[in-house]
Protein backbone atom coordinates (compact mmCIF):
# COMPACT_ATOMS: atom_id res chain seq x y z
CA UNK A 1 0.00 0.00 0.00
CA UNK A 2 1.42 3.38 -1.05
CA UNK A 3 0.25 6.34 0.97
CA UNK A 4 1.15 10.03 0.91
CA UNK A 5 -0.37 12.38 3.46
CA UNK A 6 -0.55 16.12 2.83
CA UNK A 7 -0.63 18.12 6.07
CA UNK A 8 -0.16 21.54 7.58
CA UNK A 9 2.30 21.27 10.49
CA UNK A 10 0.55 21.03 13.89
CA UNK A 11 -2.89 20.88 12.22
CA UNK A 12 -5.07 18.90 14.64
CA UNK A 13 -7.03 16.98 11.95
CA UNK A 14 -3.74 16.23 10.18
CA UNK A 15 -2.30 14.80 13.39
CA UNK A 16 -5.52 12.79 13.80
CA UNK A 17 -4.91 11.04 10.47
CA UNK A 18 -1.23 10.46 11.26
CA UNK A 19 -2.33 8.67 14.43
CA UNK A 20 -4.79 6.57 12.45
CA UNK A 21 -2.15 5.55 9.91
CA UNK A 22 0.23 4.55 12.68
CA UNK A 23 -2.57 2.65 14.44
CA UNK A 24 -3.17 0.71 11.24
CA UNK A 25 0.53 0.09 10.69
CA UNK A 26 0.41 1.79 7.29
CA UNK A 27 3.67 3.30 6.10
CA UNK A 28 3.23 6.73 4.57
CA UNK A 29 5.16 9.69 3.29
CA UNK A 30 4.26 13.10 4.67
CA UNK A 31 4.21 16.30 2.65
CA UNK A 32 4.23 19.45 4.78
CA UNK A 33 2.45 22.47 3.36
CA UNK A 34 2.27 26.09 4.44
CA UNK A 35 -1.17 27.42 5.35
CA UNK A 36 -2.94 29.25 2.51
CA UNK A 37 -0.33 28.10 -0.03
CA UNK A 38 -1.59 24.58 0.68
CA UNK A 39 -4.82 25.31 -1.19
CA UNK A 40 -3.10 25.71 -4.56
CA UNK A 41 -0.80 22.75 -3.95
CA UNK A 42 -3.74 20.43 -3.22
CA UNK A 43 -5.56 21.56 -6.36
CA UNK A 44 -2.40 20.96 -8.40
CA UNK A 45 -2.10 17.49 -6.85
CA UNK A 46 -5.57 16.62 -8.15
CA UNK A 47 -7.61 16.82 -4.95
CA UNK A 48 -11.16 18.13 -5.36
CA UNK A 49 -10.98 20.27 -2.21
CA UNK A 50 -8.41 22.61 -0.70
CA UNK A 51 -8.21 21.43 2.91
CA UNK A 52 -5.91 19.12 4.83
CA UNK A 53 -5.57 16.35 5.75
CA UNK A 54 -5.48 14.98 2.23
CA UNK A 55 -4.44 11.40 1.54
CA UNK A 56 -3.34 9.67 -1.62
CA UNK A 57 -3.51 5.93 -1.10
CA UNK A 58 -3.06 3.37 -3.90
CA UNK A 59 -4.01 6.01 -6.45
CA UNK A 60 -7.19 7.15 -4.69
CA UNK A 61 -7.58 10.60 -3.15
CA UNK A 62 -9.46 11.20 0.12
CA UNK A 63 -9.78 14.43 2.11
CA UNK A 64 -10.96 15.09 5.63
CA UNK A 65 -10.19 13.16 8.79
CA UNK A 66 -13.56 11.38 8.96
CA UNK A 67 -13.69 10.18 5.34
CA UNK A 68 -10.06 9.09 5.67
CA UNK A 69 -10.85 7.09 8.82
CA UNK A 70 -13.62 5.22 7.06
CA UNK A 71 -11.48 4.62 3.97
CA UNK A 72 -8.65 3.24 6.08
CA UNK A 73 -11.03 0.79 7.73
CA UNK A 74 -12.15 -0.34 4.27
CA UNK A 75 -8.60 -0.77 3.00
CA UNK A 76 -7.18 -2.40 6.15
CA UNK A 77 -9.92 -3.61 8.50
CA UNK A 78 -7.58 -4.60 11.33
CA UNK A 79 -7.12 -3.09 13.81
CA UNK A 80 -10.48 -1.34 13.35
CA UNK A 81 -11.14 2.35 13.84
CA UNK A 82 -14.88 1.76 14.13
CA UNK A 83 -16.40 -0.98 16.35
CA UNK A 84 -18.31 -3.85 14.79
CA UNK A 85 -21.12 -3.70 17.37
CA UNK A 86 -23.84 -1.42 15.91
CA UNK A 87 -24.56 0.47 19.15
CA UNK A 88 -20.90 1.02 19.92
CA UNK A 89 -20.25 2.08 16.36
CA UNK A 90 -23.09 4.62 16.48
CA UNK A 91 -21.66 6.10 19.70
CA UNK A 92 -18.15 6.33 18.26
CA UNK A 93 -19.42 7.86 15.01
CA UNK A 94 -21.38 10.51 16.94
CA UNK A 95 -18.31 11.38 19.03
CA UNK A 96 -16.24 11.42 15.84
CA UNK A 97 -18.76 13.82 14.25
CA UNK A 98 -18.65 16.06 17.31
CA UNK A 99 -14.87 16.16 17.20
CA UNK A 100 -14.89 17.10 13.53
CA UNK A 101 -17.85 19.47 13.29
CA UNK A 102 -18.04 21.12 16.73
CA UNK A 103 -14.70 20.87 18.51
CA UNK A 104 -12.07 21.53 15.83
CA UNK A 105 -13.00 24.98 14.63
CA UNK A 106 -13.29 26.98 17.88
CA UNK A 107 -9.83 25.80 18.92
CA UNK A 108 -8.48 26.66 15.47
CA UNK A 109 -9.95 30.15 15.77
CA UNK A 110 -8.38 30.73 19.19
CA UNK A 111 -4.98 29.61 17.88
CA UNK A 112 -5.02 31.81 14.76
CA UNK A 113 -6.25 34.75 16.82
CA UNK A 114 -3.21 34.26 19.04
CA UNK A 115 -0.89 33.95 16.03
CA UNK A 116 -2.09 37.34 14.80
CA UNK A 117 -0.94 38.84 18.07
CA UNK A 118 2.42 37.04 18.17
CA UNK A 119 4.01 35.21 15.21
CA UNK A 120 6.99 33.84 17.14
CA UNK A 121 5.26 30.63 18.36
CA UNK A 122 5.08 29.49 14.73
CA UNK A 123 8.59 28.11 15.12
CA UNK A 124 7.46 25.62 17.75
CA UNK A 125 4.32 24.62 15.86
CA UNK A 126 6.51 23.89 12.81
CA UNK A 127 8.81 21.55 14.75
CA UNK A 128 9.93 18.63 12.60
CA UNK A 129 8.25 19.98 9.45
CA UNK A 130 9.90 20.15 6.05
CA UNK A 131 8.37 23.15 4.35
CA UNK A 132 11.02 23.88 1.73
CA UNK A 133 12.69 26.75 3.61
CA UNK A 134 14.44 27.32 6.93
CA UNK A 135 11.92 27.59 9.77
CA UNK A 136 13.48 30.85 10.95
CA UNK A 137 12.94 32.44 7.54
CA UNK A 138 9.40 31.11 7.40
CA UNK A 139 8.59 32.74 10.74
CA UNK A 140 10.13 36.07 9.70
CA UNK A 141 8.06 36.16 6.51
CA UNK A 142 4.88 34.68 7.98
CA UNK A 143 2.83 37.85 8.50
CA UNK A 144 0.82 37.62 5.23
CA UNK A 145 0.13 33.89 5.71
CA UNK A 146 -0.95 34.40 9.32
CA UNK A 147 -3.21 37.29 8.34
CA UNK A 148 -4.84 35.28 5.55
CA UNK A 149 -5.19 32.16 7.70
CA UNK A 150 -6.83 34.21 10.45
CA UNK A 151 -9.15 35.74 7.87
CA UNK A 152 -10.09 32.38 6.29
CA UNK A 153 -10.84 31.00 9.77
CA UNK A 154 -12.72 34.14 10.84
CA UNK A 155 -10.41 34.48 13.83
CA UNK A 156 -11.56 37.97 14.80
CA UNK A 157 -11.55 39.28 18.37
CA UNK A 158 -15.29 38.68 18.57
CA UNK A 159 -15.13 35.13 17.25
CA UNK A 160 -12.11 34.17 19.35
CA UNK A 161 -13.88 35.40 22.47
CA UNK A 162 -17.02 33.50 21.47
CA UNK A 163 -14.93 30.36 20.90
CA UNK A 164 -13.55 30.67 24.42
CA UNK A 165 -17.09 30.99 25.78
CA UNK A 166 -18.00 27.74 24.00
CA UNK A 167 -14.99 25.86 25.31
CA UNK A 168 -16.31 24.83 28.77
CA UNK A 169 -19.33 23.07 27.24
CA UNK A 170 -17.13 21.40 24.63
CA UNK A 171 -14.75 20.14 27.31
CA UNK A 172 -17.69 18.89 29.38
CA UNK A 173 -18.83 16.85 26.39
CA UNK A 174 -15.38 15.34 25.90
CA UNK A 175 -15.24 14.51 29.61
CA UNK A 176 -18.60 12.76 29.26
CA UNK A 177 -17.34 10.71 26.32
CA UNK A 178 -14.34 9.65 28.40
CA UNK A 179 -16.43 8.75 31.44
CA UNK A 180 -18.86 6.69 29.34
CA UNK A 181 -16.01 4.78 27.68
CA UNK A 182 -16.77 6.00 24.17
CA UNK A 183 -13.22 7.35 24.07
CA UNK A 184 -10.06 6.58 26.04
CA UNK A 185 -11.09 2.96 26.40
CA UNK A 186 -8.93 -0.12 26.08
CA UNK A 187 -9.08 -0.16 22.27
CA UNK A 188 -8.44 3.14 20.45
CA UNK A 189 -11.07 4.15 17.92
CA UNK A 190 -11.73 6.85 15.34
CA UNK A 191 -13.24 9.20 17.93
CA UNK A 192 -10.11 8.99 20.09
CA UNK A 193 -7.99 10.04 17.14
CA UNK A 194 -10.46 12.72 16.11
CA UNK A 195 -10.87 14.38 19.51
CA UNK A 196 -7.51 14.00 21.26
CA UNK A 197 -5.51 16.22 18.86
CA UNK A 198 -7.97 19.09 19.25
CA UNK A 199 -7.61 18.93 23.03
CA UNK A 200 -3.86 18.55 22.61
CA UNK A 201 -3.72 21.68 20.47
CA UNK A 202 -5.74 23.63 23.04
CA UNK A 203 -3.29 22.51 25.72
CA UNK A 204 -0.37 24.07 23.81
CA UNK A 205 -1.77 27.46 24.88
CA UNK A 206 -0.35 28.36 28.27
CA UNK A 207 -3.60 30.17 29.08
CA UNK A 208 -5.69 27.03 28.54
CA UNK A 209 -3.52 24.16 29.67
CA UNK A 210 -4.01 24.59 33.45
CA UNK A 211 -7.77 24.56 32.93
CA UNK A 212 -7.74 21.34 30.86
CA UNK A 213 -4.91 19.10 32.03
CA UNK A 214 -6.61 17.82 35.21
CA UNK A 215 -9.84 16.94 33.38
CA UNK A 216 -10.63 13.58 31.72
CA UNK A 217 -10.20 15.45 28.41
CA UNK A 218 -6.64 16.23 29.46
CA UNK A 219 -6.00 12.54 30.19
CA UNK A 220 -7.21 11.70 26.68
CA UNK A 221 -4.87 14.23 25.08
CA UNK A 222 -1.85 13.08 27.10
CA UNK A 223 -2.48 9.48 26.08
CA UNK A 224 -2.63 10.08 22.35
CA UNK A 225 -0.64 13.29 21.78
CA UNK A 226 1.74 13.61 24.74
CA UNK A 227 4.21 15.72 22.74
CA UNK A 228 1.99 17.96 20.66
CA UNK A 229 4.26 20.42 18.81
CA UNK A 230 4.05 24.08 19.70
CA UNK A 231 3.59 26.38 22.66
CA UNK A 232 1.86 29.74 22.89
CA UNK A 233 2.71 31.95 25.88
CA UNK A 234 -0.08 33.70 27.79
CA UNK A 235 -1.87 36.02 25.39
CA UNK A 236 -5.61 35.86 26.13
CA UNK A 237 -7.07 38.86 28.01
CA UNK A 238 -7.99 37.89 31.59
CA UNK A 239 -11.59 39.01 31.15
CA UNK A 240 -11.98 36.59 28.23
CA UNK A 241 -10.88 33.74 30.48
CA UNK A 242 -13.69 34.26 33.01
CA UNK A 243 -16.14 31.69 31.51
CA UNK A 244 -13.44 29.00 31.61
CA UNK A 245 -12.96 29.67 35.32
CA UNK A 246 -16.67 29.51 36.02
CA UNK A 247 -16.89 33.27 36.48
CA UNK A 248 -19.44 35.59 34.84
CA UNK A 249 -18.23 36.94 31.49
CA UNK A 250 -17.22 40.58 31.64
CA UNK A 251 -19.23 42.97 29.51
Amino acid sequence: MKARLFVIPASHPSIAVELMLKHKGIDYKRTDLLPVISKGVLRAAGFPGVTVPALKVDGDKVQGSRPIAHELDRLRPEPPLLPADPDQRAAVEEAERFGDEELQHPIRQILWWGMKKDHSPLRGYSEGARIGMPIGLAVKTAAPIVALSARFNEASDENARRALEKLPALLDKVDAYVKSGVVNGERPNAADFQIAPSIGLAMTLDDLRPLIEARPAGDLARRFVPNYPGKMPPIIPPEWMAPLRGEPAAA
